[in-house]
């Protein structure tokens, strides 16, 4: 049988060595031995001895999804073998926390990661009650998280003294010791004759970095 379906790019070689990688664009394949997370419902397939389990995120994790509304349901996929990861056709993006190292994310754009990280849901600083910005994913420790997003992201540097102002329904997730508040571009005059549509932005400061999605679309309610 003949096709550019078979063509090399789109063929799923062998890992030749445990953890994840890029399968594509849209997918990731992470090569267990032992075990790792993913997001529920993310696997898309697997080859191996596998099974794959409701991860518990204890009482006081369940408590703060149902508060706050954010995190995401995960699974643990443990055995030897091979999955693939994705969700609804969103860009796949991997970044390596090292030791020492604060990631903030958004629970939406999580996809998987290495059981060596761990997960916290912490409340934004300064963010104030608004919907996309109050609570949001903590990841320390040391090791590989897949992150999706809709569109291709846009990370934007940070520095002191130059702060960066993002839609909350956009931001992706950003560096842990930036500074974070509340920034209002709007006059109260200008709500009332109906508002720009700008009203508010979460600011940011230090030194590090913001990714933002090309989308402020409203965010996706928790799974599970």
């Amino acid at each position: 049988m003949k096709s550019d379906l078979f063509a090399s790019e789109h063929l799923a070689e062998a890992a030749t060595f445990p953890g994840m990688t890029l399968q594509n664009a849209k997918s990731v394949k992470y090569s267990v031995n032992g075990e790792m997370h993913a997001r529920q419902g993310s696997m898309i397939a697997f080859r191996g001895n596998l099974q794959f389990e409701h991860k518990s995120q204890g009482l006081g994790g369940l408590l703060k999804r149902a508060v706050t509304g954010e995190g995401l349901a995960l699974m643990a996929v443990r055995g030897q073998g091979e999955a693939w990861f994705a969700h609804e056709a969103q860009n796949c993006f991997i970044v390596e926390i090292e030791q020492g190292d604060a990631l903030t994310v958004n629970g939406r754009n999580v996809l998987c990661f290495d059981p060596t990280l761990r997960y916290e849901i912490k409340t934004v600083k300064g963010a104030g009650m608004t919907g996309g910005g109050l609570f949001n994913s903590v990841f320390t420790g040391y090791g590989k998280i897949a992150l999706v997003c809709e569109g291709t992201p846009i990370v934007i540097p940070v520095a002191p003294h130059d702060p960066v102002f993002v839609d909350t329904d956009a931001v992706v997730g950003w560096s842990e010791q930036l500074h974070t508040s509340l920034h209002r571009s709007q006059s109260f005059g200008s709500m009332i004759r109906g508002g720009s549509g700008e009203a508010v932005q979460l600011k940011l400061e230090g030194q590090g970095f913001v990714i933002v999605r090309p989308s402020e679309a409203v965010p996706q309610k928790p799974t599970g």
